[in-house]
């Protein structure tokens, strides 16, 4: 039982590696710190967003895991509200535009005759493209399989 393939190997050189990245972990951690929380909170929110439109990118789009991602940035866009300070309306528009990409996408893929959501799926009723949170949410457009 020694170290796996492409563990640090034991003495000076791999603590000093050790020593290094806890030494890399300490200083992100403190600019983590420091940074304001609507900050790093937004930049998840964009991450979400990145994450649905990869996902309804896709040749033979991930719906369901789009929508999840597009649930997801609706709960914190619209559950913080302008607690997200400068971020709040361009991730509310973000919001509504990944939205209406949504339902475009699911309604061309069920004419298409896709099924790349999960049959009968009709989402979490967090919105549609007003970003009010009124509405089907992203895969309410979907007619149930039959």
């Amino acid at each position: 039982g020694g170290p796996g393939p492409g563990a640090p190997a034991p003495g000076p050189e791999g603590s000093a590696g050790r020593d290094e990245a806890a030494g890399d972990l300490d200083v992100l951690r403190q600019q983590l710190a420091e940074a304001p929380a609507e900050v790093v909170v937004a930049n998840h929110c964009y991450g979400l967003f990145e994450l649905a439109a990869v996902y309804l990118s896709e040749t033979s789009p991930r719906l369901d895991n789009a929508r999840l991602a597009i649930d997801a940035l609706g709960c914190l866009v619209d559950g913080l509200g302008e607690r997200l300070g400068e971020a709040h309306a361009p991730l509310r528009d973000a919001l509504a535009q990944i939205r209406l990409a949504f339902v475009q996408i699911a309604a061309a893929d069920q004419g298409a005759g896709g099924r790349t959501g999960q049959p009968g799926s009709t989402g979490t009723g967090t919105g549609t493209g007003n970003g009010a949170g009124a509405g089907p949410s992203p895969g309410a457009s979907r007619a149930p399989a039959t």
